[in-house]
């Protein structure tokens, strides 16, 4: 379907194609909802001659809204949802609109480290790299990217792999919304499914907050790679921060759970702490529901994030101030262990990760309260960047806070293949970045 601005159905088609409820206040001049692969070229070359930039929309996750800009073509490729599974090879087929790919796959015994939210597509998240389920073990999840399907800004559809444009590979692999073409299919690799999981949980009032970060400072080395550990701190039932401690595993049985787990029945903390539950049972669909309710679909959202791998006792001033200013519940920050680079990663446009993944949620209800909270966000990565090693893009807010995303030497070659296949500029690249040699700090590029 093609939509003008104006037309009946236009609205509707321009909020739908954002799931974060405080649309941008931004208006392309036309918007294609594409059925097929023969939908995406015809789009790509009428926006080519006609001199209109293209956005792109998969599951339209994006905070910010990166694929709705002003003007130009909004490409809703979210219909591609397609999932064909080659189980002799271990591989699949993913189309950029399917969504909870880890999901579908656990109901055949298969896994893909897919993103935590049921309703993220997977074109935007396997682009930006692909924080997920179980990727302290696999890696980001474009690491399991072997090849994709590409319409170039020619119109024309190109295979890169490892042997044959393979620098689109490389691009594809971590580039997110600067990528400079519309993937129409994502060739991954599967992985047998973890036979068993556990979450454990702890809650802490926030005025233990020094012991409980210093605690999982001191834990966090020990901690095996199927496990994900993630602090949240947010307003509890009577309005004061409180600190919700979550350790799901993914293993192969319940001994190695309980294994994998012991630290948290070991800690030194629980007489103080509001709850535990140190080794539960779960399902993947356990943890999705677990992740769903902290993000209601409809709210208004603002986010923003940081890498680092400062100590504990160096980010608590930031985190005092975050707990101090937090909106309503389920606003919160998530502080979540990566543990560094394993296992090793390729040659790709994704490279900036770090021990600590840090990052901040601002979520609320009422138009009314935009001005309020809109900013909150990067107010406090801003107020913590000395320690930052840079951002994911998963959670980026570059329009409002340029930030590092990607390595200085893998950015000047991105934009030279990008130079390569997109000349003209047909495809928007970020909202904004850090300074190239041409590019004046916060200057928003392809706006």
């Amino acid at each position: 379907m093609r939509l003008k601005r104006g037309d009946a159905a236009y609205e509707q088609a321009r909020r739908g194609a954002v799931w974060n409820g405080r649309t941008p206040d931004r208006f392309p001049d036309v918007i294609v909802q594409a059925e097929t692969l023969a939908d995406v070229v015809t789009a790509v070359r009428d926006a080519a001659a006609s001199g209109m930039r293209i956005g792109i929309r998969s599951g339209g996750h994006s905070w910010a809204g990166n694929h709705v800009r002003e003007g130009g073509l909004l490409l809703d490729v979210s219909r591609l949802d397609q999932l064909e599974i080659d189980r002799s090879a271990m591989t699949a087929v993913v189309g950029p609109g399917c969504r909870g790919i880890a999901g579908k796959l656990a109901e055949r015994g298969l896994f893909f480290p897919g993103g935590h939210d049921l309703d993220v597509g997977a074109g935007g998240y396997l682009l930006q790299g692909g924080f997920g389920w179980n990727g302290r073990v696999h890696g980001p999840a474009c690491m399991s990217v072997d090849a994709i399907d590409v319409v170039t800004a020619d119109g024309e559809l190109v295979h890169a792999d490892e042997h044959n444009h393979s620098d689109l590979l490389w691009a594809a692999r971590g580039a997110g919304p600067g990528f400079f073409g519309v993937v129409v299919a994502f060739h991954v690799r599967l992985y047998r499914a973890p036979a068993y999981i556990a979450s454990s949980l702890l809650r802490f009032p926030f005025e233990v907050a020094d012991e409980v970060f210093s605690w999982v400072d001191d834990v966090t080395p020990t901690l095996a790679r199927e496990v994900e550990l993630s602090l949240f701190v947010h307003r509890g039932e009577s309005g004061d921060p409180e600190i919700i401690v979550t350790a799901p595993a993914l293993v192969n049985s319940a001994e190695e759970a309980a294994e994998a787990l012991a630290f948290i029945a070991s800690c030194p903390l629980l007489e103080k702490a509001l709850e535990v539950v140190p080794n539960q049972p779960a399902s993947l669909s356990d943890l999705y529901a677990g992740v769903g309710g902290l993000y209601p679909t409809g709210a208004r959202y603002a986010a923003d994030n940081m890498w680092t791998h400062a100590p504990a006792s160096d980010l608590l001033p930031g985190i005092r101030a975050i707990a101090e200013s937090l909106p309503p519940f389920p606003s919160a920050m998530m502080w979540n262990h990566w543990g560094g680079e394993w296992p090793p990663r390729p040659s790709m446009a994704f490279s900036v990760e770090d021990k600590t993944y840090l990052a901040v949620y601002g979520v609320w209800e009422d138009p009314a309260d935009d001005a309020r909270y809109a900013s909150w966000p990067e107010e406090r990565m801003q107020a913590m960047a000395h320690l930052s090693t840079g951002i994911q893009l998963a959670d980026e807010n570059l329009g409002r806070r340029p930030a590092r995303f990607i390595s200085e030497d893998n950015l000047h070659r991105l934009d030279a293949i990008r130079e390569r296949y997109d000349p003209k500029g047909l495809f928007h690249s970020y909202m904004g970045r850090l300074p190239s040699p041409s590019e004046p700090l916060g200057q928003p590029s392809g706006t």
